[in-house]
């Protein structure tokens, strides 16, 4: 019998709606033939292809003027070794759907990003993390992960393999990723409090003590005011953790649930005022049933290394009249080092410095610029899915890898089937 063809949708989107998708269609195939069969019609007809996730990217790393392919409708595959402490799942799963499977088994992932609506393959792909001082990135769970190249083979990576850690953080530039095989350990508690109007500069003077006051943690600013932090959120594992302080810094716990961003309702939340639950409902900032963060947004995100944070976060805050009518708030995270070639954290423990914007992009877009000259000094990273203005020239000497990354995507892929326009700009120099 002749396989049913793949339905070809209209091109939407992204998540936030700021960027139309160029491509001429969302094919979503339903196994491995039938994405096998996608990528041989669009080798034969010279086509370019991207690996599409749950669309969170703010940027054009998802799109193409060829063929869009969306993992989302392969089998939803969650198997899980108890012995081996891992858990294969498909790369189109979300986290939060992944969590709930995991806790139901008694298990757990070690961390999870600010909301769990992300795909699993794209939130690795592209470097995403959540914070804590020894946590890695998401990627650096990653034991294993499956991808189909351009011609149709299906290739197994695992962690030591000569290949292993430029593939993880890949930017889909190998192929598409299929499986993933993450990192499991038994479930645990955290419990999360969050604490209101801490005085910057007491902060800045100690960072390392404010991060290291739980297993999690992240600082949030609107700049409105450039003297103070305007939350604290401590994400404690009780098994582990010191007690939560009745004060930082002088700051209180808040006499309330709270949302980061100023007026917006703290039911999209996940619980805080120190109650102790599951991982899954904590560890992340938003609730999965609803719509995270403020949904009608921009964000961009630079990572340093951790030495040069407070300098860092000095010389943002000498941007704050000028950020501050463009945010609705900026979060401060620290993520541990890892290994994976293009992974922000390569060698070296960083403190992400993330900024949601409002939706006026063509003012973000201009201030981009110089936002980043302002942090040029301190060798930050881009976050690879989120709005920034730094090509293949500005990147290439902040990763040590960079060449050997491109080198290595060329031989997976050397008709360039998965290039885009974003790979051409930030890898390939084009």
């Amino acid at each position: 019998m002749t396989p049913a063809p793949t339905t070809i949708q209209p091109s939407a989107t992204n998540w936030a709606g700021n960027l139309r998708y160029a491509a001429r269609g969302v094919a979503a195939p339903r196994d491995l033939d039938e994405l096998r069969r996608l990528l041989a019609a669009a080798e034969l007809a010279g086509e370019r292809v991207r690996p599409l996730g749950t669309r969170h990217s703010f940027n054009d790393i998802a799109d193409t003027d060829g063929l869009l392919v969306s993992t989302a409708a392969l089998p939803a595959d969650i198997e899980i070794d108890a012995e081996r402490r891992l858990v294969r799942v498909s790369g189109g799963l979300r986290y939060g759907d992944l969590a709930v499977r995991l806790e139901e088994s008694g298990w757990a992932v070690g961390n999870l990003a600010s909301l769990p609506h992300i795909s699993v393959a794209g939130a690795v792909s592209t470097g995403t993390h959540g914070s804590g001082d020894r946590n890695g990135s998401l990627a650096a769970s990653v034991a294993a992960v499956e991808l189909l190249t351009a011609g149709g083979e299906l290739v197994t990576l695992r962690r030591g393999d000569a290949d292993f850690d430029a593939v993880v953080v890949g930017l889909g530039a190998f192929g598409v990723v299929t499986h993933v095989t993450l990192d499991i350990e038994p479930s645990f508690q955290v419990e999360q409090t969050v604490y209101e109007r801490l005085p910057l500069d007491a902060v800045l003077a100690d960072l390392d003590a404010v991060t290291g006051l739980g297993y999690s943690v992240s600082l949030f600013t609107t700049w409105r005011d450039a003297d103070v932090i305007d939350q604290l959120w401590v994400k404690r594992r009780p098994d582990r953790d010191r007690p939560a302080l009745a004060d930082v810094v002088g700051a209180r716990p808040a006499t309330g649930p709270r949302h980061p961003l100023p007026g917006v309702s703290a039911e999209y939340c996940t619980e805080q005022g120190g109650a102790a639950g599951p991982w899954l409902e904590r560890l992340a900032h938003f609730r999965m049933g609803f719509t995270p963060s403020n949904g009608e947004e921009l964000q961009s995100e630079y990572l340093v290394p951790r030495e040069q944070a407070v300098a860092a976060i000095g010389a943002v805050r000498g941007l704050a009249a000028e950020i501050a009518p463009l945010l609705f708030v900026s979060e401060v995270r620290t993520v541990a080092a890892d290994a994976l070639w293009l992974s922000p954290a390569f060698g070296r423990d960083v403190v992400g410095l993330h900024f949601t914007w409002r939706p006026v992009q063509a003012e973000v877009v201009a201030l981009l610029p110089r936002l980043e000259a302002a942090l040029a000094g301190f060798e930050a990273r881009p976050h690879w899915g989120k709005l920034f203005a730094a090509d293949a020239a500005a990147l290439a000497p902040l990763y040590p890898r960079f060449d050997a990354f491109t080198a290595l995507a060329a031989q997976y892929d050397p008709m360039g089937r998965f290039r885009n326009a974003f790979t051409e700009r930030v890898l390939f120099g084009a």
